[in-house]
């Protein structure tokens, strides 16, 4: 079941993988910056005072 190969069939099968891996990470960028948008929707300030009530309930359940 050995086949082989040469040089240039290689070089092509390397050349599509790393183009197929370039489209695919552009892809994914594409896809993921929607969800960078959501988290403007809070303030930062609330976002900070979400996570103070956040660690002081969970140091008032410890203390229990």
């Amino acid at each position: 079941m050995e086949e082989e190969y040469s040089i240039d069939e290689i070089l092509k099968a390397v050349n599509e993988l790393q183009s197929s891996n370039k489209e695919k990470k552009i892809d994914t960028i594409v896809i993921n910056k929607p969800t960078t948008n959501k988290k403007l929707d809070i303030p930062s300030n609330t976002l900070r005072l979400i996570e103070e009530a956040e660690k002081t309930i969970k140091s008032k359940l410890h203390l229990k």
